[in-house]
C-alpha cells in the first residue's frame, strides 16, 4: 500500500516492514527495500506514485538487516546507486559477513542466506555526509552502521529502526532486536539535538507521524 506524506514522499507499507519513496528535487529515491519477497510490491510502489522504474535514481539504506536489505537485488538492472553507513555498507554490498562479536550478528548470519547481495554500487557514508537535500546522521545502536536521513528542505527525516511507532508513540529499538541499547539510547539523544527541525518522522516500523515529527523524537529522548 502506498500513502502519499507530502508532496514529495510516500510511504510503502510492506507487511509490519516500512519504504519511503522521495522525489528529492527530481532524484527519485528510495529509502529501504523490504523483505526479499518485496521486491516486486516495492517496484510495484514506484509506478503506483506515478513514476516510471527507469526513474528511480538511488537507494538509501538505514542499515543491513534481512527487512531492510532483503528487496535490493530485485532492483538489478537500474541504473541505480545504493548508499549506506560506512559500517554496514560492506554487509549490504555482500563484501563482509555480519560479525559473530555481537549477539545480533549471530542472528544476521543464519538469515544471510536469503539476502542477495545487489548488483549495484553501494557507497558508504559517514556521519554529516549528503546525499541530495538529505543529510547522514550516524545513530549506531540497532546496528553498528545504522544511519538516519534528514532532509530540511523536505521536512522529513527517515529513521530506520533506531525507533519504531507504538499506540502513536515512538519507542526505542529494544534490547531483543538491537546491537547495543546504550547506544540506542545514546543516538536518539544526539539526532534530536542535532537534527535541524523537521515535521515528518518516517520510522522503519510502524505508522509514520506527519506532524512534529522532531518533537516527538525530542521527546522521546526525554523520557530514556
Amino acid at each position: 500500500m502506498v500513502t502519499r506524506l507530502t508532496e514529495d514522499a510516500w510511504w510503502i507499507e510492506l507487511g509490519g516492514v516500512n519504504a519511503y519513496l522521495v522525489d528529492d528535487e527530481e532524484a527519485l529515491t528510495l529509502v529501504d527495500a523490504g523483505m526479499p519477497w518485496h521486491g516486486g510490491r516495492v517496484l510495484d510502489a514506484v509506478v503506483e506514485a506515478g513514476f516510471a522504474l527507469d526513474d528511480l535514481d538511488r537507494v538509501l539504506v538505514t542499515h543491513y538487516d534481512l527487512d531492510h536489505v532483503g528487496g535490493l537485488a530485485r532492483l538489478d538492472g537500474l541504473d541505480v546507486t545504493i548508499y549506506a553507513g560506512r559500517r554496514d555498507a560492506p554487509l549490504v554490498a555482500g563484501r563482509e559477513a555480519p560479525p559473530f562479536s555481537i549477539p545480533k550478528g549471530a542472528f544476521q548470519r543464519l538469515v544471510g542466506p536469503l539476502v542477495t547481495a545487489p548488483e549495484s554500487e553501494v557507497v558508504p557514508l559517514a556521519d554529516g555526509d549528503e546525499v541530495g537535500s538529505f543529510t547522514v546522521y550516524e545513530t549506531p545502536g540497532h546496528t553498528p552502521g545504522h544511519v538516519a536521513y534528514v532532509s530540511e528542505v523536505l521536512d522529513i527525516a527517515v529513521l530506520g529502526d533506531l525507533v519504531r511507532e507504538s499506540d502513536g508513540e515512538f519507542d526505542p529499538s529494544s534490547w531483543v532486536i538491537s546491537a547495543d541499547t546504550d547506544d540506542v539510547r545514546r543516538s536518539i539523544r544526539d539526532l534530536g539535538e542535532a537534527a535541524p527541525a523537521f515535521e515528518v518522522a518516517a520510522p522503519g516500523h510502524g505508522v509514520p507521524f506527519e506532524r512534529d515529527g522532531r518533537d516527538r523524537l525530542v521527546a522521546l529522548a526525554g523520557r530514556l
